[in-house]
Formats: structure tokens, sequence, C-alpha cells
């Protein structure tokens, strides 16, 4: 069976996931492509039509439409209506099913990093799409979670939704020393690498392990700064390639190649 397999967003120009798929594809010596392909958001429901006509057997969704797709998914796995959004999609006798794998993906780098949540004072920055998948599956870890979010309101509405704690918008509210701090937004990320709302150990903030889903750069300001105070620091590298691992296995059936998938990187 050879695959046809692509990522879907807007834009996608950067993104790494067909290095790491068309890796994982060789590596199990498997036929198939993966593809980005950008999506503006008017031609959404159409694209994905023309896809499942085209013969596609998976997708990967990312930003902005991780949950504009929902409503046009003939089904929902149990995690991806738990989270609210998905990420990947199985196509499958011309029916859309849709999974999301950002959650194991995120606990498995946590784990390769030998941090293990459970009761820990977990403090998540933002309250998007990533944020959502990271708190529901530090909830189902026993985690004690805080949301901090720029808008406050919005970090309101999803502590509420999973029943967690949420803090003051303003930075200078969060002062103090936490087990995980999590960052979900998009602050440092290329090419604004250099802004970001809060400053640790500056701001009356420090962290025993600090968790940046920001993956370009991949020493972002914030792991810069964990790294100088002592703090364990995880990229968003480890969590991209086991989300993406988590999806080759839905669309494969086979094991990832996860040395391969991060070697690709490597070599990139």
């Amino acid at each position: 069976m050879a695959y046809t397999l692509g990522l879907i967003g807007y834009p996608v120009s950067h993104s790494l996931s067909p290095r790491i798929h068309t890796a994982a594809l060789r590596a199990r010596g498997l036929e198939g492509s993966y593809a980005a392909i950008p999506v503006s958001p008017d031609l959404l429901p159409a694209t994905l039509r023309a896809l499942v006509a085209n013969g596609y057997n998976g997708l990967n969704v990312t930003i902005p439409y991780k949950q504009a797709v929902m409503p046009l998914m003939d089904e929902l796995s149990d995690d991806a209506r738990a989270i609210g959004a998905v990420n990947t999609i199985i196509v499958a006798n011309g029916r859309l099913c849709g999974h999301n794998t950002d959650g194991v993906g995120f606990l498995l780098a946590l784990a390769e990093a030998g941090f293990d949540p459970h009761a820990q004072n977990v403090l998540v920055l933002g309250a998007g799409g990533a944020a959502r998948a990271v708190v529901y599956s530090l909830n189902q870890a026993g985690a004690r979670i805080t949301v901090w979010n720029r808008t406050e309101q919005r970090a309101v509405e999803l502590a509420r939704e999973f029943r967690v704690r949420s803090a003051a918008a303003l930075a200078a509210d969060l002062t103090g020393t936490w087990d995980l701090i999590v960052n979900t937004t998009s602050a440092g990320m290329f090419p604004n690498g250099d802004i970001f709302p809060v400053r640790l150990a500056s701001d009356g903030l420090s962290a025993r392990c600090v968790y940046d889903l920001v993956y370009n750069p991949r020493e972002t300001m914030l792991l810069r700064q964990a790294r100088a105070v002592g703090a364990l620091v995880i990229g968003g590298i480890a969590m991209l390639v086991y989300q993406a691992a988590e999806a080759f296995r839905l669309w494969t059936g086979c094991e990832p190649p996860v040395p391969a998938m991060l070697q690709a990187l490597a070599d990139g």
C-alpha cells in the first residue's frame, strides 16, 4: 500500500512535518508521500473534500484549523472530543475520523526527560489549542494546574472547562516557584525570538523544569533563561516528534521509528 499523507494549515511553509514523516515512511520501508498543503480559511471544507477525492489516507492539522475542522469530521476520538481540537485525521472509506495526538506527544516528551507530572504544581502559559491538549493530558496525569494567558478571560474559560485554576493576566502576578512551567504560546518563536511576556528570575518566577513547545528556534529565550538558573529544560522538538509518531502509528499501524524521525531533524 502506498500512503498519501499531508499537513493542512495556514501557513505551512515552515513546517518540519514533511521531513519527519518522509523519514518515518522510508525507515519502515513503506511507499508514500507527505506534503505540506496551505489552505486559506474560506477553502477549508472544499479542500478537505478534494483531498479525500484524491486518495489521501491521512492528514495532520495545524494552526489555525485544529478546532475549525472538528465539525467537518464524521467521527471524533475520545481524546479529540475531550480536548476540543483535532491534529490528526484518518481517512477511510471516504470518512474522516479526527484524533488528537498532541497530548500523548506532550506526555511522552516529559517522560523521556524524566519528569513525572503527578501531584506537581504546573503553570501553563497560554489558552489556545495547544494549551487545551497540554491541560487535558496533565489533568489525566494528576498534576495540579494553573492556566495563565495575556487575555485573562480565555484563561478563566479554559480553566473552568477543565476544572483547574487560572491566574491573573498580569505577568507580575506570576511570582513564585513551580515544579513545571509549560509555554504553549507562540511567544519566542522565530522571527520574534526576543519577545516573551515573562522573564524567569527577574520577575520572581522560577521552576524545576521548563518546557517550551516552540521549536524554532530550538533554544528559545525562555529555555535560555531556565538553563541559566539550573532548571531542567525541554524544547518543542520532542513533542513535535512524539505527536508525529503517534499520528504515524494511527495511519499505518506500524511502530513509529522515533530515532529515524529525530535524525531527520538533526540532519536538517
